[in-house]
C-alpha cells in the first residue's frame, strides 16, 4: 500500500482538511500543533469493498488502521478452518497485533466485513510521534488501556464453557455488531458451529 502524493489540503477534503486521527486521538488528550501537522502529512484515507483483505499472511506490516466507516475483522486459518480472533467497527484503530509495530510478516488477516473507510497510519509516523512528544505517548497508554480491557474480555468469553453463555456474553459485550456481522463470523469469533449458534439464538 503506498500513500497517493496529495497535499493535506487535497488529500483531506472530504474530512475537513484533516485527518480524522486528529479528533480521534484528541478524546485522549490535547494534542499540539506539530503533532497535527506531521499527522495530516503522513497519515491518508484509504477504502476496500466487503470482503476484501487489507492484509494477508506475506504482507508487510507497515501500518495501523482507524476505522472510520465500515466493520473488519481479524482471522488465523486452521487448515481450512478461520478463526476469528476479534472484530472491530468505527472509531477504533486495527492493525497485525502478533507483530505490532514491527515491520515482518504475520499469519493474520485482516478482512473487510462491510464496505470500509480507513485511515493508514504508518509504523515509522507512530514511532516518531513516540519518541518526540510526551502527549503522544499519554494517547497511546490511554488506547492500550482500551484495548487491552477489550482484549481481556475476548479471552474471557471464549473461555465461557457453555456455548449459549458465550453467546450472551457476546450480545451484552457487543450489542452493536451482532445485527452487522454475519453470524458465520460471530460463531467462529465464539468457537462453535454455525448450526449450534443457530439454535441457541432461536431457543433464546
Amino acid at each position: 500500500m503506498i500513500a497517493v502524493n496529495l497535499s493535506d489540503k487535497d488529500r483531506w477534503k472530504k474530512y475537513n482538511n484533516l485527518s480524522p486521527l486528529i479528533a480521534f486521538f484528541k478524546n485522549f488528550h490535547p494534542l499540539n500543533e506539530e503533532i497535527e501537522k506531521r499527522i495530516n502529512q503522513h497519515t491518508f484515507p484509504v477504502s476496500y469493498k466487503k470482503n476484501k483483505y487489507l492484509i494477508s499472511p506475506g504482507d508487510p506490516n507497515k501500518f495501523l488502521f482507524l476505522i472510520v466507516k465500515g466493520i473488519v475483522r481479524g482471522f488465523i486459518k486452521d487448515g481450512d478452518a478461520e478463526i476469528t480472533t476479534w472484530i472491530s467497527k468505527e472509531d477504533e484503530v486495527v492493525g497485525t497485533i502478533r507483530n505490532l509495530w514491527v515491520e515482518s510478516h504475520s499469519e493474520e488477516h485482516l478482512q473487510a466485513l462491510e464496505d470500509v473507510d480507513l485511515i493508514a497510519i504508518p509504523h515509522v509516523l507512530s514511532n516518531y510521534l513516540f519518541e518526540n512528544f510526551t502527549e503522544a505517548n499519554i494517547v497511546g497508554r490511554k488506547m492500550m488501556e482500551l484495548y487491552y480491557r477489550s482484549a481481556e474480555e475476548r479471552a474471557y468469553i471464549c473461555r465461557i464453557s457453555s456455548a449459549e453463555k458465550r453467546y450472551k456474553r457476546f450480545l451484552v459485550s457487543f450489542p452493536d455488531l451482532i445485527n452487522r456481522v454475519s453470524l458465520k463470523y460471530i460463531a467462529s469469533f465464539l468457537a462453535i458451529r454455525l448450526e449450534t449458534l443457530s439454535r441457541i439464538r432461536t431457543r433464546i
